[in-house]
């Protein structure tokens, strides 16, 4: 179940924002009292954090914080943890028994044959017949898994059993720079598209609790392809 206030992504998953603190404020007085300044009104604090972003002077914006409930699949997560300038609490499967909350694909894409990495769209995939046969071999390790835990198994032993689609639940706390970082990478085109909409979604809440800080994030720290991004970018630009 989807939490109250939470933005839903994939088919289960989600991000909620469980509190922030310092916002675009935060950043202005941080950058301000490296010479004793004070703010000077919002339309020069505004062109402050712009010139800040712009020069790449980055260490105020580690005084703005968000912390984060992320439901998302396993998968994902690992990704999502190499990006270490950050705080998390991931849930265990060894203290808790896994629920039966599996990621499963609208469409299946095929290899791209020039990133190594990366997929592209596959139109002659027969994708019914890909998803009936994933959805029978996730019912197939969940039920595993559940017979091992009667025996019992131990929960620590008895995961071993369940695919990386199975949902993990985590809290992360990050900073406005870390976090501009994690969107540059992996909004971008390049990026997994699973991991693209978590992105995605984390924008729309940065955009949303420091607009003044996304704006100049849009102006001078956007360089990725994606044509939302890029069309958000586009409208800072022309204004």
């Amino acid at each position: 179940m989807i939490p109250k206030n939470a933005t839903a992504v994939l088919d289960k998953g989600f991000v909620r924002l469980v509190e922030s603190m310092g916002g675009d404020q935060g950043v202005v007085d941080a950058a301000r009292v490296s010479y004793g300044g004070v703010s000077r009104g919002a339309e020069a604090d505004k062109k402050l954090i712009s010139y800040l972003l712009a020069h790449s002077h980055l260490t105020p914006f580690e005084h703005a914080v968000f912390k984060f409930h992320v439901n998302a699949p396993i998968f994902v997560a690992r990704q999502w943890f190499r990006h270490r300038f950050a705080a998390y609490n991931e849930i265990s499967y060894r203290y808790t028994q896994a629920k039966d909350e599996y990621y499963i694909p609208q469409n299946w894409r095929a290899q791209d044959r020039k990133n190594r990495q990366g997929s592209v769209e596959a139109p002659a995939l027969d994708h019914v017949a890909l998803t009936e046969k994933f959805s029978e071999q996730i019912r197939r390790a969940s039920a595993l898994y559940e017979e091992m835990i009667a025996a019992g198994v131990a929960r620590e032993m008895a995961r071993m059993i369940l695919p990386v689609n199975l949902y993990t639940q985590f809290y992360w706390t990050v900073n406005a720079r870390s976090l501009m970082n994690f969107v540059s990478l992996r909004a971008d085109a390049h990026a997994q598209w699973e991991i693209r909409q978590y992105a995605m979604a984390l924008a729309g809440i940065f955009r949303e609790k420091m607009p003044w800080t996304y704006e100049a994030f849009l102006r001078h720290g956007w360089k990725g392809e994606n044509p939302e991004m890029a069309a958000q970018a586009r409208e800072v630009q022309e204004a």
